[in-house]
């Protein structure tokens, strides 16, 4: 029975894309759904709060930790010196809600090169893991991104290509549709962590550098949209999509030609 799809094609690289996509929004629906992606929910969390601390390191401050909370919710503090311009208050502000969506594109543009897989899996787990010895400061994620970056190591040591490739979809996805997820809380001024009311990514880079939180949640958002946007462009080019050689049986002899002289 042929495939009805050309393996390394483009229709089969939208396709995992697809399901990715899929898995990714169904299965929080579907019975214990909830705690399976609990551990991926506080991930994108952590894209977020990370985008905050190392966006604050970038401008020349000083990232003092990271907090995440059993809601998923979570807060990154950082030190901000007293002559920071506004730019530097609206940047690390602004840097929150755009890592998940650079993560996501990154991660999805790294999925369509076969030999960088297992180098960015164990990139990942590196990056999770040293970032809860640094500057995690909080139960929840000292267990959970633990467990994350375990389920990751083990994907990079005996995965095979195939669910290599379909873990970077996966987390690429995740990390782009996050945006939707937090889509309310862009529109918001002012949000309530833990019981203490505070203002909002948007509502911070409002109050940095004037105009109103909802034009610069549109901002991050159109922002967002492109790096997704170009990155599926990336993986889905024809140039990177190339059917794998057909193997041989053991018993076939091959003879190449070699350019006329």
């Amino acid at each position: 029975m042929s495939s009805l799809v050309t393996p390394g094609s483009q229709g089969e690289a939208i396709g995992r894309l697809v399901v990715a996509g899929l898995v990714v929004s169904m299965l929080p629906a579907l019975p214990f759904g909830a705690y399976l992606t609990y551990p991926f929910a506080i991930l994108t969390t952590w894209f977020h709060e990370m985008g905050h601390g190392l966006t604050a390191m970038l401008l020349g401050q000083h990232f003092e930790q990271l907090m995440i909370f059993p809601n998923g919710s979570g807060v990154a503090q950082s030190q901000v010196s007293a002559d920071a311009s506004r730019f530097t208050h609206a940047a690390i502000a602004a840097g929150g809600p755009l890592a998940p969506s650079a993560v996501g594109a990154l991660l999805i543009m790294a999925s369509a090169h076969p030999r960088a897989w297992r180098p960015v899996l164990c990139l990942a787990v590196a990056a999770i893991l040293l970032s809860v010895v640094i500057w995690v400061r909080s139960a929840t994620g000292w267990w959970a991104l633990p467990l994350v970056a375990a389920l990751l190591g083990v994907v990079a040591w005996r995965g095979s290509p195939g669910f290599m490739r379909f873990t970077l979809q996966f987390l690429g996805v995740l990390g782009a549709m996050s945006m939707l997820r937090d889509f309310d809380y862009l529109f918001t001024e002012r949000a309530v962590i833990e019981g203490q009311a505070i203002l909002s990514d948007t509502g911070a880079i409002e109050e940095a550098l004037g105009l109103p939180h909802w034009f610069w949640a549109g901002v991050i958002l159109a922002i967002s949209a492109t790096m997704v946007g170009a990155a599926l462009k990336y993986a889905l080019a024809d140039k990177r999509l190339r059917p794998p050689p057909r193997k041989l049986p053991a018993n076939v002899l091959q003879f190449r030609r070699g350019p006329k002289r």
